[in-house]
């Protein structure tokens, strides 16, 4: 048996030393009893010296380990207590909170709450319990009777917009209670996971601004305020010293801002850090812009820009100053327009494929148009070519004859051919107008025109037709020069004051000219029966004609047509005005000329009868036989000995045999298929000098005349004009020496 089986070290320590004590003596007594002679009784002293010893050792280091573990115990115990205390602290501190307090652990569940979490929903307090889920809290929410939701929203859809709102980090949202109670909930996300929610009572910051408002607002504040309420965009307004003036409730809704921080007289910044705050900037404007905007002082220029909170929401940011030096801010939620510009960015994308795909098509379609219409252009420059060239020989023939007929029913009649002959060849000028306009290859000559000479001219052309229809005719007269091309302002007046001699029958036409500006106005009135206003537009198309038959000796209706599109092409306004039964005024506005600009002499007709230009040798170079033997014969009625040939070979040929030197060339540009009527002067010019000589063609192509101009030649268009070649070789005269 061990010596520690005697000794139970569970008892006090008292009994354990009495129990060695007895355990001595009894061991004392036994060594006495043995037999000295063989020295046990003293071993047996030994042993129990030494037990002795190590009762003591062990008895100490029990009261050491005794000592350590009641200290153990204590420092147990108040931690413990303290652990208590701290726990009852922080529950009676968040219990004497005047918010609604409670936290949810990283797995959304409870973990504490006050009583005075949900204190407007009594009939779900039993439920907000430790281990709650935050959606069972929001299911438990919504179910409530006290929720009262906002109008035309369902139970349902109050939770699905809970729990989106539960997604951001940070939200602040208010609640409406029954019993007219406002709750302003704030949710937090912690960095560890945790959420934390607070609920406020704000019926009574609520109340206190409806009776605020009551009391400080007039009708037109109540009015201005309840526009500010009604509006989508949520409005702030800033006095100059920085303090909130004024804000919706739609502000606080977009920005998330406690009613606490939107009450008048708060400082901005407040609101320009929550601006700021979980806010993503667009690339144009920076926060610190904004900023910088804000604390300006005075003298701000509009600020427009747009912000992003979360990965849905857009808003468009408006930032004006007012008169005072303070400013307004509005916040205009555009994430409805965001989601419809991606929808339409990709429906656009879908549409320019198909319009790819179309836009294939209608090249090719207006390839062949295009085709199509230059084709047209060249048949009528063609036939028009093919037209004036027996036109312009008949009515050289008529001019040769007409002097020598002494019978007046004769000339009456040849007179009548060549009104007949000049009808046919306006028809066919219109008709090469209209290809050239149409197709887009007539050109402008602009140059600077003496106004008051053409007006001249126009009267001296149009008297004798509107004395035939019993018109009084009145061109006033002008001093202006003006920048335009003078063929196509002759045309465009030629036109204006024809149609309305043709379509007055009774009282006067009228061409005036008024300065405006830079510029003058050319008006041509009449009295005729006016132009319907249903017609105004119509009458500017081709062969539309009012109220007249289509026959040619009144026109084909191109008139207009060419006066409209020759306006447009030289940027000369044209207007028309009428009244039915009293008549139609047509104005074309052209440029006024620089001063200093060179005028052209506008030629004079020969008066007296006929014209003589005896002793001049003129060399004509025409291709067609009827136009050469008619030019020859109208030159020899005045006189003129001519020379006539077919082409540049012919004409040297006939030089030759005649030996005679012309005083002028008459040469048509086509000659054949390869020789002009360019080259020809020029062939001719090396072997005669410089002789004067004109081009002959019907092509009136500003090409061709440029060709001619470069050599130094002028052209004269087919049909040819007698007076054109009067003056021509009148000025041969003026180059003899006498």
């Amino acid at each position: 048996m061990p010596p520690n089986a005697l000794i139970d070290p569970s008892e006090p320590l008292e009994r354990q030393n009495d129990k060695l004590l007895r355990i001595c003596e009894a061991l004392m007594k036994r060594v006495e009893q043995i037999d000295d002679d063989r020295g046990v009784a003293y071993s047996q002293f030994q042993r129990a010296v030494l037990l002795e010893d190590q009762v003591r050792e062990r008895t100490r280091d029990l009261e050491h380990a005794l000592d350590l573990l009641n200290e153990s115990n204590a420092r147990l115990a108040t931690a413990s207590r303290e652990t208590e205390r701290a726990r009852s602290d922080l529950a009676n501190a968040i219990e004497t909170i005047q918010e609604g307090f409670a936290l949810f652990d990283p797995d959304d569940r409870m973990v504490l709450c006050n009583s005075r979490f949900a204190m407007h929903l009594p009939d779900i307090r039993h439920a907000l319990r430790p281990g709650l889920t935050f959606a069972g809290y929001v299911e438990e929410v919504s179910r409530s009777a006290y929720l009262d939701l906002p109008p035309g929203m369902t139970r349902a859809e109050w939770s699905v917009d809970r729990m989106a709102r539960h997604g951001e980090m940070h939200v602040i949202f208010n609640v409406r209670m029954a019993g007219e109670r406002w709750v302003q909930v704030s949710e937090h996300r912690m960095a560890g996971g945790q959420t934390v929610i607070m609920q406020t009572d704000v019926s009574d910051i609520i109340r206190a601004e409806r009776q605020e408002h009551g009391k400080v607002l007039d009708d037109q504040a109540r009015l201005i305020r309840a526009t500010l309420e009604h509006i989508v965009q949520g409005v702030c307004i800033v006095d100059p010293r920085g303090r909130l003036a004024g804000v919706n409730r739609r502000m606080a809704s977009l920005l998330g801002l406690p009613l606490t921080h939107l009450r008048s007289g708060m400082d901005f910044d407040l609101i320009l850090s929550r601006l700021q705050s979980g806010t993503s900037f667009g690339p144009d404007v920076s926060p610190k812009d904004v900023l910088a905007w804000v604390r300006q002082d005075g003298g701000r220029k509009p600020l427009r820009f747009e912000i992003r909170r979360g990965e849905g929401q857009w808003f468009d940011v408006f930032a004006e100053e007012m008169p005072d030096g303070g400013f307004v801010i509005s916040l205009t939620d555009v994430s409805a327009e965001r989601e419809a510009a991606r929808a339409l960015h990709e429906a656009n994308e879908l549409l320019e494929a198909r319009v790819t795909s179309r836009t294939l098509e209608l090249e090719d379609a207006l390839a062949v148009a295009e085709r199509a219409n230059a084709s047209r252009t060249r048949f009528v420059a063609a036939a028009s070519h093919d037209l004036l060239q027996p036109l312009s020989a008949a009515k050289l023939y008529l001019s040769s004859i007409g002097e020598e007929l002494s019978d007046s029913y004769h000339r009456e009649v040849v007179h009548k051919a060549q009104n007949a002959l000049s009808s046919v060849q306006d028809i066919i000028e219109a008709l090469l107008d209209i290809s050239k306009l149409e197709s887009g290859r007539a050109a402008a000559d602009i140059r600077t025109v003496d106004l008051g000479a053409l007006l001249t001219q126009l009267r001296d052309e149009f008297a004798p037709a509107a004395a035939l229809k019993g018109l009084q005719l009145t061109i006033r007269p002008s001093a202006f020069r003006i920048t335009t091309d003078p063929t196509y302002i002759r045309r465009i007046l030629q036109n204006l004051i024809g149609n309305a001699i043709r379509y007055t029958d009774r009282g006067r036409v009228l061409v005036g000219v008024r300065r405006v500006g830079g510029s003058v106005r050319i008006g041509v009135h009449d009295t005729g029966p006016g132009i319907p206003e249903a017609e105004q537009e119509s009458v500017f198309k081709e062969f539309h004609r009012l109220g007249r038959r289509a026959s040619a000796s009144e026109g084909l209706g191109l008139g207009l047509a060419i006066v409209d599109r020759a306006c447009a092409m030289l940027g000369h306004p044209l207007t028309l005005a009428s009244e039915p039964g009293r008549g139609t005024v047509f104005t074309v506005t052209v440029p006024l000329a620089e001063r200093s600009s060179h005028l052209p002499a506008a030629p004079r007709r020969a008066s007296g009868g006929g014209w003589r230009h005896e002793g001049l040798t003129v060399l004509v170079i025409e291709n067609d036989l009827d136009m050469r033997r008619a030019l020859g014969l109208l030159l020899g009625s005045w006189g003129v000995k001519v020379l006539d040939a077919g082409s540049e070979q012919e004409a040297m040929e006939r030089l030759d045999e005649t030996g005679l030197r012309p005083d002028a060339l008459l040469v048509d540009f086509q000659l054949d298929d390869e020789e002009t009527g360019v080259q020809a002067i020029r062939a001719l010019r090396r072997r005669l000098g410089r002789v004067p000589a004109r081009i002959v063609t019907a092509n009136r192509a500003p090409e061709l005349a440029a060709q001619a101009k470069r050599i130094g030649v002028e052209t004269l268009y087919k049909p040819l004009d007698p007076l054109m070649l009067h003056l021509f070789l009148g000025s041969l005269a003026l180059r003899r020496p006498t």
